[in-house]
């Protein structure tokens, strides 16, 4: 018996019971759809991961600690640090980036919004792996000239312009008691970074009481490999600046985000695991169904098997026939599987940034498509194996009995 005889017999059969295929097939429809939306958002939480801390493996933050010494006085860290930390941080040492903060309100008209208003230099925007939509950053000059500028973050603008980043620039808000003209906006990241509008440095002297005590330093390495010499470094430079003679008097902690970073990085691949476990279980449970229903066919049809053995059908054409109809039924599952599996995951790239912009962006994996195809086609063969593989071992005389 050919492949097309054998096919025309397998659609007969699935006819016959086609509520049973249909309940059938939808088992592996879910399998199939559930590895391809639970990849596509796997795919989008590492993306997100990626875009917002991807950039952070080389970084450093130094900030203010307590001491174990009594006789060490506690100090802030400051300006002064910076500079000693950029003359004499080497090669191992990229950027050093400053950074005073407090809260602040934010006036535009009428409207007014609470901000973390951030006194900093322009290389923050690459430290903290920022993006501008619209605008600019303010200058190394505006810096030095103590320019009253600022870069708002989404939520000011979404509050003070409407969301409307364009209509932002080149207005005039006021931050505390003083006036600043808009330069710049940033993307929108979806957390609390959004709530953040940067000032040139020394501007925010004003704004904090003239001092030029600072809440924090980065220190971007030139490499992740470059990361512990660079903290050897850091720790070395602070300690001459801060009279530190052994580190328990130490009023300062430098913190590598590489650690966490990559312990991140870890939940997030375990994470991405676990939920194709889950997916490989609802395939299995497909699987399981599909055997059942196979076994259930070869008994239901036992008779017609018997008369085909009767009348000279060889072994391998019965073994072809429910071999086919299994691989038919799998294999029309996986295609509607990957239907759904896709259109969902789309649907998810609409929704998701929009109402959960944590999990980022969903995203389409064309090799867990054509696995998951794949893997239903595999499912087809290994449930319908054994049901066909009974089927032509079937004695013709038992069969007929039956």
């Amino acid at each position: 018996m050919g492949i097309g005889q054998a096919l025309v017999l397998a659609a007969g059969s699935m006819r016959t019971g086609r509520l049973r295929c249909i309940l059938t097939t939808a088992g592996i429809v879910i399998g199939v759809a559930s590895v391809i939306v639970l990849v596509g958002l796997g795919n989008g939480v590492q993306t997100r991961f990626h875009d917002s801390f991807g950039g952070l493996s080389n970084s450093i933050t130094v900030y203010k600690s307590g001491t174990t010494d009594p006789v060490h006085q506690v100090e802030s860290l400051r300006e002064s640090d910076v500079h000693a930390l950029r003359r004499d941080g080497g090669p191992a040492i990229a950027a050093v980036t400053p950074l005073r903060s407090g809260s602040a309100m934010v006036r535009y008209d009428s409207k007014v919004v609470r901000v973390s208003a951030a006194g900093t230099t322009p290389d923050y925007m690459t430290f903290r792996d920022k993006t501008l939509q619209v605008g600019r950053v303010f200058t190394e000059a505006e810096n030095a000239s103590k320019a009253r500028v600022v870069v708002l973050g989404a939520m000011a603008v979404k509050y003070l312009f409407a969301d409307d980043a364009q209509a932002a620039i080149g207005a005039r808000v006021q931050i505390g008691r003083l006036r600043y003209e808009v330069v710049g906006t940033l993307v929108s990241t979806g957390d609390s970074a959004d709530n953040i509008a940067l000032v040139p440095l020394s501007s925010a002297r004003s704004l904090f009481a003239g001092a030029d005590t600072l809440s924090s330093i980065g220190i971007e390495a030139a490499g992740v490999e470059q990361v512990p010499g660079a903290m050897q470094r850091v720790t070395a430079i602070l300690d001459g600046e801060h009279g530190i003679t052994m580190p328990g008097a130490r009023d300062y902690q430098a913190s590598a985000l590489a650690n966490q970073v990559e312990s991140v990085r870890g939940f997030i691949r375990v994470f991405t695991l676990f939920t194709l476990v889950i997916a490989g279980i609802a395939l299995f449970v497909g699987a399981l169904g599909l055997a059942n229903i196979m076994l259930v066919t070869v008994t239901e049809r036992t008779a017609e098997i018997g008369i085909r053995k009767a009348v000279g059908a060889r072994r391998s054409a019965i073994l072809t026939q429910f071999l086919i109809e299994a691989v038919v039924l799998a294999g029309l599952g996986g295609l509607l599987g990957v239907g759904v599996g896709i259109g969902l995951t789309l649907l998810g790239a609409d929704l998701v940034p929009r109402h959960i912009p944590e999990l980022g962006v969903p995203e389409v994996s064309l090799p867990a498509v054509l696995l998951a195809f794949g893997v239903s086609l595999v499912i087809g063969l290994a449930s319908g194996g054994y049901p066909a593989l009974r089927a032509a071992r079937m004695h013709p005389m038992d069969a007929l009995r039956h």
